[in-house]
């Protein structure tokens, strides 16, 4: 162990003990660890160092190595810096009542309870990953649970909004290509990062398909109107550069998030259709598909979605699509017809979707015949 380091040990400890032990126990308590420091090599850390920058930055560096977007990795970090900088205490020393403290001020502020509990979401991730890699002994969102927020019924396009946006697609500079994003969007239900991301190699015309990469860097295919690929292939015939963006801005360059949203806000108001944005356009296919008769299983794979509960919130319906099942006659018990099988939404929200057996579910809906009809042989007598 360095001198240095040595004294700054024995000092700190005789600061720490010195109103809880008499002087002469101080001494020999100094004198035994002057004695057990000179068997090892030990290095002191500039622990203010570490406590505010490296946790974060370790965290954000094993959150790249897994996979997270850059957009994601930044909204992490402006997250983590905002609760650093207002609570001022070192990473390690953070408790509950700090954060519980710094998400109080910001609903004084007016931050919305939805922004809130996303930002609850980033401190659990983080404290979480701190706690279980030993970083800190106690995890201090142990005890912060879910913030509540207002549920709203979120709103699809009618076919009625997306014939009045394309119908003003020719009122604005790039008609074509204009009519190509929504005619795009509406078929493929692509994210707007994925959409501009495309390039020309990755449509395919003959099957009318695309490949794009979702979150996480993850392939899947898109599938296009046949609307959409008549447009959209119009628009690329239209150009005379060899870029190999699919969508160009104005200034030739790639086409970015914010100049497509500008674009949509200018149908919008032309329009006179409320509320447009590109994310609509993905729960309108969501909803459409399944109200169709597509399994919402089939649905979260269009989408790109992992998680079916994400899928469900796309959905506006009082029920859904899960799958298929027979339908048995109550007397022979031979399939008379395949008929959807759904989950009830409550409250904007379905119920988490159980491993369902088929038979079972035969079963039931058998049950539930023989019982119509014995209630209607009732009424007869």
């Amino acid at each position: 162990m360095s001198m240095k380091a040595k004294i700054s040990c024995l000092n700190r400890v005789e600061k720490a003990l010195s109103s809880q032990i008499t002087a002469d126990s101080m001494n020999k308590a100094l004198r035994v660890m002057s004695d057990v420091f000179e068997g090892y090599e030990v290095e002191e850390i500039p622990t203010g160092v570490i406590e505010q920058d490296d946790l974060m930055e370790c965290y954000l560096d094993a959150m790249k190595v897994q996979g997270l977007s850059p957009k994601t990795l930044a909204h992490y970090e402006r997250t983590i810096r905002k609760l650093k900088e207002k609570i001022r205490v070192p990473m390690r020393q953070v408790t509950v009542y700090h954060i519980r403290g710094w998400l109080a001020e910001e609903q004084k502020r007016g931050i919305s309870l939805v922004t809130l509990d996303g930002n609850r979401q980033v401190f659990s991730a983080f404290f979480g990953w701190l706690h279980r890699e030993g970083l800190i002994e106690r995890n201090p969102m142990g005890n912060i649970g879910t913030i509540k927020c207002e549920k709203r019924r979120k709103e699809i396009y009618t076919p009625v909004e997306i014939e009045k946006l394309n119908e003003e697609c020719v009122h604005l500079m790039y008609s074509v290509r204009n009519r190509a994003i929504v005619e795009f969007l509406r078929s493929t239900g692509c994210r707007i990062s994925e959409m501009i991301g495309l390039n020309r190699k990755d449509v395919n015309f003959s099957t009318l398909e695309a490949t794009v990469f979702g979150k996480g860097r993850k392939e899947r295919k898109v599938y296009m109107s046949e609307v959409a690929g008549m447009v959209l292939k119009q628009y690329l015939e239209e150009r005379k550069d060899d870029d190999p963006a699919l969508f160009l801005s104005r200034q030739g360059k790639r086409l970015q998030p914010g100049g497509v949203r500008c674009m949509l806000n200018k149908l919008a108001g032309m329009a006179e259709v409320e509320h447009v944005h590109p994310h609509k356009f993905r729960r309108t296919l969501a909803t459409n598909l399944n109200r169709r008769g597509m399994p919402i299983q089939e649905v979260a794979h269009i989408l790109g979605h992992e998680k079916l509960d994400t899928t469900m919130k796309y959905v506006m319906s009082e029920f859904i699509q899960v799958g298929m099942t027979a339908m048995r006659d109550p007397l022979t018990g031979k399939p008379l017809e395949a008929v959807p099988l759904y989950v009830e939404v409550i409250n904007g929200q379905a119920p988490p979707l159980p491993e369902f057996d088929r038979k079972d579910f035969a079963r039931a809906m058998l049950k539930k015949i023989m019982a119509q009809k014995a209630m209607e042989e009732e009424k007869t007598r």
